[in-house]
């Protein structure tokens, strides 16, 4: 089919009838414009370096168009380069630093936060029970042995408090929430209110009298440690048990190419159901390939860049002149646009009619292409493997010096699986996810341990899980939650939120579980049996 289509009408060109004279000043002025575009293109190009992650600039570079024969007629220049950085480059470096910083700014003054307040619950038990020691020490009462057993009891309370206290709060974080939790922040508040309220009760009614009864002091230590060894309780309930029971199913949907999953979750807020949707992310969506997009863009562009429009009826209309027919001219000018835009629509309409057809066919030589590739990375493995096997029966005869190890033997063999494998993945837009080192890598493992070919092949075949891929592309990635509603409240019945990194964004919508009525049916056991009667005469 021609990809150019006449349609009479209008155009933007016209013919040679224009004057010398304009022709020069247009190319004068396109000169012009030219220089400037070239002067100001030059500070906005920055070369990622070859040790950075692979799916840094993945968008950019899966919309190259390459050869196919790059392993061959490609060659590779090592050294140093000059990078040139934009204003708005530095701006947005800038911004990101400071975000870091003030996030970890916020990490570190809750952390400091919450040892200030531990250190505050774990001192005041032994400060009531030190401080009459210190003030008056002559006025004291002799401790019995029921007080001594007391004083058992606070320690083992107290040390049972303390491991309790660090297995529940001080953990790894998993991630920074844009908002504190909630629940966490009453939990902080209630014991310090809690903690504030002993102290003042213990310096009304203790310190400003002075009892001499230090029975009696020690059991109001006891009764303040039983008091936060069930706020802990209560801590754990809130944290804890209360979102095990699901409650809501959400269904996560990646904008860019409508990968699906749907996850049953509990009672929590926006914030922290999308900490709980991200951590499953890595493990159960398949690496987003930005490059496997392009295709569909690339095909839009070229069925509509074959198309002109040209002028048959006459000349370009040239520029309206300062007078009183300027009307007349803009409204000339206006219709022509109209008349333009009609006819690039009705060109379009009637290529749609045979897309399809060249999609089919575009589909179809994609994927006989791969599967030939495929076959030829499979043959190239066995073939790899198998001799390994002739390199480990070769080496048994050889002195215990001489043995080569999976890093040397991966080395050695890679070179002839290396054409089939980077054929292989420049088809299936996956040369940006996997680097010669990390295949490499993979390679001596599979021969440290022992595996098959189809065991080495299958993370190439089939798109694994994010984290299967380099730990630089997902641990530093920034997410950000939108949300109408806010951050901490409870998730509801058809809230929707969003969560974008980069290029694309998770969308989620939540569904509440339905109320599930089941009732019971009794069905007696008699009713099952019946009787098989045989008769006794036979036919002959």
């Amino acid at each position: 089919m021609d990809t150019e289509s006449t349609y009479s009408g209008y155009s933007y060109y016209s013919g040679r009838s224009r004057g010398s004279h304009r022709h020069g000043e247009r190319s004068r002025d396109r000169h012009k414009s030219r220089g400037k575009d070239s002067r100001s293109e030059k500070s906005v190009t920055i070369t990622t370096p070859p040790a950075e992650p692979l799916l840094g600039d993945s968008a950019v570079r899966g919309e190259q168009v390459q050869d196919d024969n790059w392993g061959e007629t490609t060659t590779a220049v090592t050294g140093t380069s000059e990078h040139s950085l934009s204003q708005e480059d530095i701006v947005r470096i800038t911004k990101d630093l400071e975000d870091s910083v003030g996030l970890d700014c916020r990490r570190y003054f809750t952390l400091a936060l919450a040892v200030v307040l531990g250190l505050l619950v774990f001192l005041t038990p032994i400060a009531f029970l030190a401080l009459p020691h210190l003030l008056w020490p002559e006025k004291l009462q002799s401790c019995g042995t029921a007080c001594e057993g007391l004083f058992i009891s606070v320690a083992f309370k107290l040390l049972i408090l303390l491991l309790a206290v660090w297995a529940l709060f001080f953990r790894q974080p998993r991630a920074g929430l844009p908002r504190v939790l909630v629940f966490r922040a009453l939990l902080a508040v209630l014991v310090l209110l809690f903690v504030v309220a002993y102290w003042l009760f213990y310096g009304a009614r203790i310190l400003d009298s002075q009892d001499e009864n230090y029975q009696g002091i020690v059991q109001y230590a006891v009764s303040l440690v039983d008091a936060l060894l069930f706020i802990h309780y209560l801590a754990i309930v809130l944290l804890e048990l209360r979102q095990l029971q699901p409650c809501f199913s959400v269904c996560v949907t990646r904008s860019t190419d409508g990968e699906m999953r749907h996850y049953n979750l509990g009672q929590l807020s926006i914030q922290r159901a999308a900490l709980a949707i991200l951590e499953r992310y890595y493990c159960d969506f398949p690496v987003h390939n930005p490059a496997l997009l392009s295709a569909s863009k690339s095909r839009a562009v070229k069925h509509l860049a074959g198309l002109k429009v040209y002028n048959v009826d006459g000349e370009f209309p040239a520029a309206p002149a300062e007078g009183p027919g300027n009307n007349t001219a803009a409204a000339a000018a206006a219709g022509l646009a109209h008349s333009q835009s009609r006819a690039m629509i009705a060109a379009a309409a009637r290529r749609r009619d045979t897309s399809h057809n060249e999609l089919y066919y575009e589909e179809a030589e994609h994927e006989r292409r791969v599967r030939k590739r495929k076959a030829r990375l499979v043959v190239a493995v066995e073939e790899a493997f198998t001799h390994i096997k002739r390199m480990q029966e070769e080496e048994q005869k050889k002195a215990p010096g001489d043995v080569m190890d999976p890093r040397e033997a991966a080395q050695a063999i890679f070179p002839s699986m290396a054409r089939a494998l980077q054929k292989y993945l420049r088809t299936t837009k996956q040369q940006h996810c996997h680097s010669m080192e990390s295949i490499q890598q993979h390679l001596a493992f599979c021969i440290t341990n022992n595996m098959t070919p189809k065991a080495f092949l299958e993370c190439y075949l089939t798109p694994g899980p994010t984290l299967q891929y380099s730990r630089d592309h997902w641990l530093a990635r920034r997410w950000t939650l939108i949300s109408e509603a806010s951050v901490t409240s409870g998730l509801k019945d058809g809230s929707t939120f969003l969560l974008r990194c980069g290029d694309f964004s998770l969308v989620v919508t939540t569904k509440r579980l339905p109320y599930i009525q089941m009732s019971e049916e009794y069905i007696d056991p008699k009713s099952h049996k019946f009787v098989l009667r045989l008769q006794s005469e036979t036919s002959v």
